[in-house]
């Protein structure tokens, strides 16, 4: 077999996680005739690009000073250290006072001598320019509305959207933003309590976690005059902006400004010398000590979530603990963990087979959902992927578009099962869903899981008409899905009505790519035909199987090989999908070749060369005929891989100089980003 290296800059490039390396490897074999190796690493491209400002992006240009004659001739100026290159204002608003006041505030910065840029959020695009921020030495400003029922104006939604989610989501990573400085100021109205100025303390919190640098405490203005700190609305935006201006001299000055306060964050001991402003002022404190500072009296102090969550441990590290104390408490957390077993095993015992539980628990929920989820019944879920985003931009798709034709945008990305039975090391799904080796949980039925994820992914698609760059075309395809890829999370092949799931797909001329991690292989000799079946195969030996995967079945290994032995029985598409992570599985290289041997899958990642040319894209249209002839006959006239192959595009063959990436789309490379987030 010959082997061939594929390494195209769109995709193909390392996929690195803070916490392991990972290498996907996708290996293509031809029926005997060829094996080819694509390794799928991620690597970090700078592009150079500048802020696009639209009319509704006014730039104040800071004032130029008169040059001083000088008196005894020419002298090389020293260089002087700037510490803010201007500042950047942000506003989203439906009424236009939040237009005014970042009018107002552009006005009062220019007369400082600083270069100001006034952008409205509805014309910005974060996923582009928000990483810029890192390294502009810019004071970035929000001034954001919050709706009566805590929606932030239509302008911001997307905004909003996008830090929501990048603040949840791993492949950002928490330092994402490190280096940035911001203030917020929020517009609300404190007669809607439960909602008062809820968009303003939100993206505050968003960036912080992403760790920005506050620059100062998030500002609140009241529409409510009577529990106005200041009376009015503008009242509190003009003592606001007179504090910010404060703030932003001391900063242009290299100076850190005032002191922090005292939130038991400062270094240890700094109190006693004297270096504690609180203590010195007497402010916050009484006869049983701290109390909570005045509204009027907050101080303005720099943080970031990094240094705010090293406070926090080093409180509770300085928190000694005696040996004998541990041990007591040890014994009782045991005593109790084993007390709760046994009141779930009674529970579970009394309500029988008459009660289930739902698999989706309200933390469950609340932690999916943060991280930009769309939940469906009580075991189901749908979910945006990047590359979906990607090419409504007209910026490509992920490596299914180059390999087998997929739309990225007319793709869905879903589960029927949340649950999994393994707990694999480089899990990117925060090891938040639930595991178990059968289904005991309530159970949708497939037509209304379908129905709703459908809803639910159009309706995340209709959320970007109107953000910067997406093509209206591409928006009007992406309502119809034409793809489902059961990858999202979980194990969806143990979804006891997965057969009844995949039927209705192709009814709906869905086609269908279902990833399974080879532990159920009776499901897999039962499962209907699938567009693609792909099967990951994480390790080669039975002992890295068992420290990568982390199986929760005892016979975990005959299980992978009896999948293994169930795949080579299908006549449709199969992949073998090889997850490599440096220093745990590289080195057994050889032992990979005995389990091609054993399930004889189509791709290896498959490039089918035919008459010299590569056949690895997908007819979609031959297959769903196909499948619809198959139901009819019950199941009579079947039908192979071979039925349904399509040529594959010469951009998209090695050796091509597109390198893999579609010429009718427009390559788009960040800029100062610290890292790659792909998560196809």
């Amino acid at each position: 077999m010959d082997a061939s290296l594929d390494a195209w800059d769109h995709f193909y490039t390392p996929l690195i996680s803070l916490w392991v390396n990972r290498f996907y490897v996708y290996l293509g074999l031809a029926f005997g005739v060829s094996l080819c190796i694509c390794i799928q690493v991620v690597t970090k491209k700078l592009g150079d690009r500048s802020l696009g400002k639209s009319s509704l992006q006014k730039t104040f240009p800071a004032p130029v000073a008169p040059v001083a004659p000088v008196a005894n001739g020419p002298t090389s100026p020293e260089k002087k250290e700037v510490h803010v290159s201007g500042v950047n204002i942000f506003y989203a608003s439906q009424t236009g006072t939040a237009k005014g006041f970042a009018a107002s505030l552009a006005k009062a910065v220019t007369a400082l001598d600083l270069p100001v840029v006034v952008i409205n959020l509805k014309e910005y695009d974060p996923d582009d320019h928000l990483g810029e921020e890192v390294t502009s030495k810019n004071i970035c400003v929000f001034l954001v509305a919050t709706y009566t029922d805590g929606r932030p104006p239509d302008s911001a939604e997307w905004f909003c959207k996008w830090l929501e989610e990048a603040s949840n989501d791993f492949r950002f990573g928490k330092t994402y933003l490190k280096g940035m400085r911001y203030a917020v100021f929020g517009l609300g109205n404190s007669v809607y309590e439960s909602n008062f100025n809820k968009v303003g303390k939100n993206i505050d919190r968003w960036l912080w976690m992403l760790s920005a640098r506050r620059v100062m405490t998030c500002g609140e203005g009241d529409g409510n005059v009577v529990k106005s700190r200041h009376g009015s609305l503008e009242a509190d935006f003009a003592a606001w902006q007179a504090r910010f201006l404060s703030r932003l001299q001391d900063l242009s000055r290299g100076s850190s400004g005032e002191k922090k306060a005292c939130r038991g964050s400062h270094r240890r001991g700094s109190c006693e010398k004297g270096g504690c402003r609180v203590k010195k002022e007497g402010k916050g404190m009484g006869p049983a000590g701290p109390q909570r500072e005045a509204p009027e009296e907050k101080e303005q102090f720099e943080t970031t979530s990094e240094e705010e969550s090293g406070a926090e441990d080093h409180q509770s590290r300085s928190s000694v603990m005696d040996v004998e104390d541990l041990g007591k408490m040890m014994s009782s957390m045991k005593k109790a963990k084993k007390e709760k077993e046994q009141q779930d095993i009674q529970l579970d015992l009394s309500r029988g087979a008459r009660e289930k539980r739902e698999m989706i628990t309200p933390a469950l929920r609340e932690a999916l959902s943060k991280q930009g989820y769309q939940l469906i019944g009580s075991h189901s879920g749908v979910k945006l992927c990047r590359w979906t985003k990607s090419m409504l931009r007209g910026r490509g798709g992920c490596y299914k578009h180059t390999f087998y034709g997929i739309e990225s945008h007319r793709c869905m990305e879903t589960t029927p099962s949340l649950a999994c039975a393994n707990k694999c090391v480089f899990c990117w799904r925060h090891h938040t869903n639930p595991v178990g080796t059968e289904w005991r949980w309530k159970m949708d039925q497939p037509d209304m899981i379908l129905r709703e994820a459908v809803e639910n992914h159009q309706n995340m698609i209709k959320q970007f008409k109107g953000v910067p760059g997406v093509k209206a075309s591409r928006l009007e395809e992406g309502l119809q899905v034409k793809h489902c890829a059961l990858s999202l999370v979980g194990e969806p092949i143990m979804y006891p009505e997965i057969n009844r799931f995949l039927k209705l797909l192709h009814q709906h001329r869905i086609s269908s790519f279902l990833v399974t991690n080879a532990q159920f292989p009776t499901e897999i000799r039962n499962l209907e035909p699938v567009t693609q079946l792909y099967v990951s195969v994480d390790a080669s030996t039975k002992d890295s199987l068992k420290k990568i995967d982390r199986p929760l079945f005892k016979d975990f290994w005959q299980r992978f090989l009896n999948s293994l032995r169930a795949l080579a029985a299908k006549q449709q598409r199969t992949v073998y999908r090889l997850t490599l992570v440096k220093a745990w599985n590289v080195d057994e290289l050889r032992a990979y070749v005995e389990l091609v041997s054993l399930g004889e899958p189509d791709f290896i990642e498959v490039k089918f060369k035919i008459d010299g040319e590569w056949w690895t894209w997908i007819d979609y249209d031959r297959f769903q005929d196909l499948i619809h002839e198959y139901e009819t006959s019950r199941g009579s006239k079947t039908f192979s891989a071979k039925d349904y192959v399509a040529r594959t595009p010469p951009w998209a063959v090695f050796g091509a100089s597109e390198r893999g990436f579609d010429p009718k789309d427009t390559r788009f490379q960040r800029k100062n980003k610290s890292k790659d987030i792909s998560g196809c």
